[in-house]
């Protein structure tokens, strides 16, 4: 999980930046991370611990997308936003991290690897919401922040974080949706699986 990198000092952010966690999530991942490479040293096994960012796509039952279209639905004039909305991600859609994931596993050739599985760009909350209204066909919508100590929506949310995926393009990989297309796409398939079960 990207969480590893807590709030990193450089943006996009690289493999080999320094793991500062700041949620406990983070800090189990790290460790896991520390205990699949001690794994590896003490079994002669191979490991390929791969960082996620904002994974989107047709079934999501959580996160900012799934929770925005919900608000909606239930009052269309109003969208609670935690934090200032001015949170930086990168969002993914499934079926690229899949591919990546295929990719990585198949293509690495140490006994240890590390990678980033991201898209190449990165979009604000803010953005998203401006994504969910406008493909619901919403306008006017009032938005309420509802931001902790300096702008974030929860302890342990991070502020910015965007990955460079340089090693997974080295083994061949390039993501076919950039954040925008892959929430787009996601709101879209959302609806109309929210549509099919009423």
């Amino acid at each position: 999980s990207s969480t590893v990198y807590g709030e990193p000092e450089t943006i996009p952010v690289g493999e080999d930046a320094p793991l500062k966690p700041i949620s406990v999530y983070g800090a189990s991942k790290a460790a896991c991370e520390n205990m699949i490479h001690s794994y590896t040293k003490l079994y002669g096994i191979k490991a390929v611990v791969l960082r996620y960012a904002n994974i989107v796509g047709s079934r999501l039952r959580h996160g900012v997308v799934w929770d925005f279209i919900n608000k909606l639905l239930a009052d269309g004039r109003r969208l609670e936003i935690l934090g200032d909305g001015r949170q930086v991600r990168s969002y993914m859609h499934v079926e690229d991290a899949v591919e990546a994931t295929m990719i990585a596993w198949r293509r690495s050739k140490g006994d240890f690897e590390v990678y980033n599985i991201a898209s190449e760009d990165w979009i604000t909350v803010d953005e998203v919401a401006d994504i969910v209204v406008e493909v619901m066909g919403l306008k006017d919508v009032e938005r309420v922040y509802k931001p902790l100590l300096h702008g974030i929506g929860w302890p342990g949310d991070v502020k910015k974080v965007a990955l460079r995926i340089d090693r997974l393009r080295m083994l061949g990989f390039k993501p076919k949706m950039r954040s925008r297309e892959a929430v787009v796409r996601t709101v879209k398939e959302l609806l109309r699986e929210i549509s099919e079960k009423s």
